[in-house]
């Protein structure tokens, strides 16, 4: 098969795949009820979200940049959560980690169109100067390791940052011991958004 075509197809097998873990990811989050955005400002459910962004499921051993330009303490700490979760019988996927700061104006770009305004997607999508993705400090879990995370996730560290995105966690090391910290309610209301 030629390269092009192959680039092509697995494109759009990883925009069919974002787009599921999307539906499954608003499903879980409708399952939770009011409850879920608790610490937002308003009490009503936020739009639509849009799919946490894909590089296709990795496997948590891959050397794709996604994964290996993440920062090592989060990796290792994704890779303990994952075979505890495993362990409990939790499939434990990562659908997007490390991105390119192109990669993030193209996803923030998207939302704006997407949202109509700036501000609106500021909500979802942080600049490329804010992403704790283009750091590498950040990853966006499937449906499974959502669940699994928010109730186990703080023993190794890992925390939901954002109320809307049950999906983002990023490394917080003190919250072995303190719990992790509250939630900021959407990206825009993030310290590193003013970036």
């Amino acid at each position: 098969m030629p390269t092009r075509r192959r680039r092509v197809l697995l494109s759009a097998a990883a925009l069919i795949t974002a787009a599921l873990c999307g539906v499954v990811g608003l499903q879980h989050l409708s399952a939770w009820g009011p409850s879920a955005l608790a610490s937002t400002a308003e009490t009503q459910a936020p739009p639509a979200s849009p799919a946490p962004p894909a590089h296709a499921s990795l496997a948590l051993d891959d050397d794709r940049p996604a994964l290996a330009n993440l920062d090592p303490a989060l990796l290792s700490a994704l890779r303990q959560a994952a075979d505890a979760a495993a362990g409990a019988g939790v499939e434990f996927v990562v659908n997007s980690g490390w991105r390119s700061a192109q990669e993030q104006e193209r996803l923030l770009a998207d939302a704006v169109a997407t949202y109509g305004s700036p501000e609106e997607a500021a909500r979802w999508v942080a600049s490329p100067t804010a992403s704790a993705h283009v750091t590498g400090e950040a990853v966006d879990v499937g449906a499974a390791a959502a669940a699994w995370l928010s109730e186990h996730g703080a023993a190794y560290g890992l925390c939901q940052i954002y109320a809307n995105e049950s999906w983002h966690y990023e490394l917080r090391p003190q919250a072995a011991d303190d719990g992790c910290p509250a939630m900021y309610a959407d990206a825009s209301q993030d310290p590193r958004a003013q970036r």
